[in-house]
């Protein structure tokens, strides 16, 4: 029995779909191993938003050779779309697929002899104009299910058009049909994903909000507790996909929305398609339906031409924002992009030195966000691990928790209390329902 090994760089979806490609390795016969261990064929699925996710990809080629050294090596993936000839060029790559042809993995092996120069298949971008549905099972207790890929936005920094095409999407009956099997697994929460999740259905006459309220209903009939949406551009996320996830039972109290920057003048730079008043209403608009809602944030420190007066405006923005934590990215520049052409570019040490200042408020944030629900008896999700004798949950509104391991809890919904915050940033909890 042949031993195939996965690892996934980026976002949820990558996820999502390294999980399918794994699925349809083991129905034709091989084994699936942790990455770390001895294999015959090692697949690294890519990013490439950063700089530094294309690096890391040649240091994860490097570590599984140092494994199984005669191992056959694919790299697929968003950077394998944009750049096949420079990943062709790392020592020990066999294989490079692009957009359209990872799904197809098992049809370009052949006997799995090491090459002297990789194999590269990968398509003209605008031959990537077909969906090909995913979901993740078996690496986390929650699913990722992918129902949108591509996106039609032009941001001025982005590659993501380029690496995986226009967008487009599922169709709510073959979702539907996914959520289904899913259930049948006891998965108790499904995250829904996408590269531009809220523009689901604009090649199709459905739209987001449908979705929503399609797998709303499904929820009670398949058993499925939970929902989540993992981002969200805020000029998509509607009043009314707010006014009905505040009244559901299933869509949790949780939006991940990007912003990318606090400064008007820098969105129109970036061609962002909101500015900064859009963005705050639709945090107020949030709060005031679900004043418990947990809200992240995407922000880009160091684009060009982000003056100090810029940033400082961002950061008190932010600030004063009623939101929950930050997820902050150094911009770096990404060849074939406009941002590289502007001028006026922010030095190394001071892009770096503006991502530490949005850390701490980030870190400052969540924790008064967690100090805020204190006492409060929430109902957590426990995933399957064990750190230091402790496991670990989510609520549903995104308060990490965590609780002395017990088996029992595993990939269970318990109604818990709230007690105390600790020092590693979770929250300690007591199991009412134990």
């Amino acid at each position: 029995m042949k031993k195939v090994a996965f690892h996934t760089l980026g976002c949820k979806l990558n996820f999502s779909e390294t999980s399918t490609i794994a699925r349809l390795f083991e129905e034709q016969g091989y084994a699936k191993v942790d990455f770390k261990q001895p294999s015959d064929i090692y697949v690294i699925n890519t990013c490439s938003v950063t700089a530094n996710a294309d690096k890391e990809c040649k240091q994860i080629v490097k570590s599984a050779l140092s494994i199984s050294p005669d191992a056959y090596i694919v790299v697929v993936g968003c950077y394998a779309q944009l750049k096949p000839e420079e990943i062709a060029d790392i020592d020990g790559v066999d294989l490079v697929l692009g957009a359209s042809e990872k799904f197809k993995l098992l049809n370009y092996l052949n006997d799995l002899t090491k090459k002297t120069k990789a194999e590269v298949y990968s398509c003209e971008i605008e031959e990537a104009n077909f969906f090909v549905d995913a979901y993740s099972f078996g690496d986390r207790t929650r699913v990722f299910l992918k129902v949108q890929d591509g996106c039609d936005y032009t941001c001025s920094f982005c590659t993501i058009p380029m690496a995986r095409g226009n967008s487009r999407s599922d169709s709510i009956e073959n979702v539907a049909a996914n959520v289904k099997k899913i259930a049948k697994q006891d998965v108790k929460e499904i995250v829904l994903t996408g590269v531009n999740l809220g523009d689901f259905g604009n090649d199709n006459s459905n739209d987001f909000f449908q979705l929503v309220q399609t797998l709303d209903t499904l929820a009670f009939t398949e058993g499925i507790e939970r929902f989540r949406i993992s981002s969200i551009e805020p000029n998509l996320l509607k009043d009314e996909i707010i006014a009905f996830v505040a009244q559901s039972k299933r869509f949790v109290p949780h939006f991940h929305i990007p912003l990318q920057s606090g400064s008007n003048k820098i969105l129109k730079a970036m061609r962002r398609r909101y500015l900064r008043e859009l963005y705050a209403e639709r945090v107020a608009t949030i709060k005031k339906e679900m004043p418990h809602c947990c809200i992240g944030v995407d922000v880009i420190v160091g684009f060009p031409g982000e003056t100090d007066d810029d940033f400082l405006e961002t950061y008190t923005f932010l600030n004063e924002l009623d939101v929950s934590y930050l997820h902050v990215f150094t911009y770096s520049e990404r060849d074939n992009t406009d941002a590289v052409k502007l001028k006026d570019a922010v030095p190394m040490n001071v892009r770096k030195k503006r991502n530490k200042m949005l850390r701490i408020l980030s870190a400052k944030k969540l924790r008064a966000f967690y100090e805020q629900h204190l006492g409060e008896t929430r109902t957590v999700l426990f995933e399957a691990d064990n750190k230091d004798g402790f496991m670990h949950g989510f609520t549903d509104n995104y308060i990490k928790v965590k609780t002395p391991v017990n088996s029992q809890l595993i990939n269970q919904l318990k109604q818990v209390k709230l007690t105390e915050l600790d020092a590693d940033g979770c929250v300690l909890v007591t199991v009412l329902d134990a």
